[in-house]
Parts: structure tokens; sequence; C-alpha cells
């Protein structure tokens, strides 16, 4: 049976005090919507909805960054979850496979339950994901016969023995598009708040015929975000459950609670990663690599048996090949390392290509932008780039060639040449003492003066 996702991604979030609408904060590099979204894509859905409303554009372009093939339904009025649904309806004409309804906030729903869902639906309409409480608060319950969900009760109208249910509703639901859709028809706004319900399927279901079931899954995959901190709380359970899942997969971690993923990072076993290490997204490590301490990484690639740190930051584009070693204080941006090349202190290489075996100085830099335009700097095989040399881009230094300590390079060096760009050192005796003698008066007399 072919799947469509429905994520719903119209809510304000005022709870979260923000201009950015609440879907669009971010857990471990990625949005809210984002993280759902993933979650759906698991399943090789054949079509995605996202529903938006309070700052829809931006949310449209954010979906659309993640997958460009995301369609976008618009909900204008907030009139509730089952009015927000209805909205993909014309996204998703003539679709027959089950339709999930996913929240934009609930970013931890695992393709597992997903999958389980889907499983679930083969024998009933409608399937609903619910959870057991540890402390069920105001959380609607699932009233259950055997495995029927007989109907959902919200906490305010449910009598004592319900609220003593611990089985609760997350909100989301699987089932056919088109009996989705047909109860969705039927429901009404008979209520306090005036809204309209995606909760009440469950009773329309029976009432016209059709079955419905509950699939329960862990309450941490359906932790909400509304507030600040229940952003922090999901930070801390992503990092959690990433930490545990990269021990188990062969990484040593000597403090794994100081080091912080992205939400597509990979690393291969038998990597060390030391303490204090971020992890931006797009990042890959492979096999035997060692992250050292208070290193920074994103959108960048680090080749087996490579050194990073500690203290570096490797920026997007930074591609580290084998055995390559980047040390303290190093930032490399959009550069090719070669393998065996080493730049060990302070250090910045942007827009390069550094060849096998070379060595870079400490105190170099790649001077690549000219303030309108980036430019490239190419380092051959085996060179060796002395302390403090400035390499003025487009510039390239060849296989084996020397730069002397202090040098501005500002044109190409040959294979195998020695480059030196500085101006001649001149000595003049007494000189010091007399600018010291000079400029010791001058304080003197600004002191008095200030007196």
């Amino acid at each position: 049976m072919s799947t469509a996702l429905i994520v719903l991604a119209a809510g304000q979030g005022s709870r979260m005090n923000s201009d950015l609408p609440k879907v669009l904060h971010q857990v471990a590099g990625a949005p809210l919507l984002v993280h759902a979204m993933k979650s759906g894509a698991a399943l090789a859905p054949e079509r995605q909805v996202v529903v938006v409303g309070h700052g829809g554009a931006q949310v449209a372009e954010a979906a659309r960054r993640w997958d460009d093939e995301i369609q976008i339904a618009e909900q204008t009025e907030q009139l509730g979850t089952a009015h927000a649904v209805a909205q993909a309806r014309p996204a998703l004409d003539g679709f027959t496979g089950d339709a999930i309804v996913l929240y934009g906030d609930t970013p931890f729903i695992s393709p597992d339950t997903i999958e389980q869902m889907v499983q679930a639906r083969s024998a009933h309409d409608v399937v609903i994901l619910g959870f057991e409480a540890a402390d069920p608060g105001r959380y609607g319950r699932l009233v259950m016969n055997g495995d029927k969900l007989e109907r959902i009760v919200e906490f305010k109208d449910a009598t004592e023995a319900e609220r003593a249910i611990t089985l609760c509703n997350s909100g989301v639901v699987c089932a056919k598009a088109e009996v989705l859709f047909d109860l969705i028809d039927r429901v009404g706004n008979d209520n306090a708040s005036g809204e309209y319900y995606l909760t009440d399927i469950v009773g329309l279901a029976w009432d016209t015929g059709r079955s419905a079931t509950a699939v329960t899954c862990a309450e941490s995959e359906t932790m909400g975000v509304n507030t600040r901190a229940q952003l922090a709380e999901a930070e801390a359970e992503f990092q959690s459950k990433m930490r545990a899942e990269m021990l188990d997969n062969g990484i040593t971690m000597t403090a794994p609670e100081t080091v912080f993923f992205a939400h597509d990072t990979i690393v291969g076993r038998d990597t060390i990663i030391e303490p204090n290490v971020v992890f931006g997204p797009e990042v890959t490590v492979e096999s035997g690599a060692t992250i050292r301490a208070f290193s920074h990484l994103e959108g960048c690639h680090v080749s087996r048996g490579a050194i990073i740190g500690p203290y570096a930051r490797l920026r997007p584009g930074a591609e580290i090949s084998e055995h390559a070693h980047i040390g303290n204080f190093v930032e490399v941006k959009n550069a090719m390392i070669g393998e065996g090349a080493k730049a060990n202190h302070l250090t910045y290489i942007g827009d390069a290509t550094i060849g096998k075996g070379t060595n870079i100085g400490a105190g170099t830099i790649t001077c690549n932008y000219d303030g309108f335009f980036k430019h490239h700097t190419e380092i051959g095989e085996n060179a060796f780039i002395g302390s403090s040399t400035m390499l003025v881009a487009p510039v390239r230094v060849g296989h084996g060639a020397m730069t002397g300590s202090g040098s501005v390079i500002t044109t190409d060096v040959e294979d195998g040449a020695l480059a030196l760009g500085r101006a001649k050192q001149v000595n003049k005796p007494k000189m010091a003492f007399k600018l010291m003698d000079m400029l010791r008066a001058k304080k003197a007399a600004a002191k008095k003066e200030t007196n």
C-alpha cells in the first residue's frame, strides 16, 4: 500500500515568545518540522503535504529545502486539527493509499512506530498512536476494548474512571486517505472551543461501520515542543539517544555528555571523539579518525585515520583526506587537504587545495577574499610552507616547493623552488634606545599634563 504524509505545521506557537514560527526552531541543527518529515520519509511516501499557516512562506521554504517535491497546503484560519488536515485534500487528489498525519512540533516519532501504524491499518480503518504516560495530566485518554479503540476522551470530559487510564493520545493518525477525508467531513465543531477536532474521527468511524485501533510507542517519541524549555528538553533527548547510538556503533567518547551531534551526523566505528566536540549539520567522519577536544565541525568530510584538533574548526566544504592532521586553532573552509598533509597550528585555509604530504607552517593564511570575490590557492604535494606565510590568491605553489617564513606570496612558485617574499632586514645600532627614551619622555609629559 502506498503512503502519503500530512504534516501539520500551521500553529503560531505563541508560548515560544518568538517571531520565528514554532516548527522552525531547531533541534540538533534542523527545524522541528524537518525532524517530523524525516520520520515519515523513511516510508518513501508517494506524496508529502505540509499544512502551513502562521509564517507560512518561511515554513514552506524550509520544507522545500529539505525536499523540493513537498506540496504545500495553507490553513488560513485556525479552526482545529481536523480542519487543518482537510486543507491537504486537494494535494492528495486521486491518491488511494494510506495517509499518515504527523505534527511539525512533535519531532521524535520513529520510522518503526509509523511502520507499525501502517501495518495495523491493514486490519482497521483508523489507527491512532498512543503512549503510556508517566503523568497522564490533561492528555486525551484512549478507551480500549481489546484491540479496538472505542473512543478518545478529552480530560475535561472524562469520568474519574476514564481519567485513571494512562494510555494517552499523541494525535498521530493513519487511515486510508478517502476514509480520512470522509470522516473529517462529518466532524462538527459543537464544543467549547468551536473547533473541528481530529480525535472525533474515532467515534465517527464506529458510527459509519468502520473500526479503529491504537498502536503504542515510548512516551519520549511523542514529546511535543511548545516552549523554549521544551525545546531544550527535546535537544537533550535527541543528544542522549544519539550518544547512546554512537557508543553502540563502536565510537569511543571519553565524555559523551559533552559531545553534541547534528541530526544527520555520520561517524565510522573506531573513531575517537574527545570532550566538548560539536558537530553541525552535514558532517561525515570515516572510521578510525580522531576528533580532539573543543573542535567544531560542520559541512565537512573527515577521512579514515585523520586527526582533527584540539580547538580546530572545519567549515562547509572542508575535505580532509586520510591521515591528514588539522591541529589547534586551525580553520579550514571549502578546501581539500591531501593525504598525510599537516596544518598543526594557528592557520586559516580557505578555498584551497593542499597536496599530499605537504606541511603548512604555523600562522599561514590563504588570503582568499579580495572584498568582492573568493580566489583559489593551490599547493602541490610534499611542499613546505614556512610559518606566517601569506598566500595571496589566486596563486599556486608547486610540488616540493618551499616558502620562507614570513613571506607574502603573490605569484606562482614553480615545482621545487624556494620562494622568499619579504623585505630585507635592516638593523640600526642604538636606534631602539633612542626610540624608547623619546617615547618614555612623551609618556611622562602626557602624565604631567593630566595631573
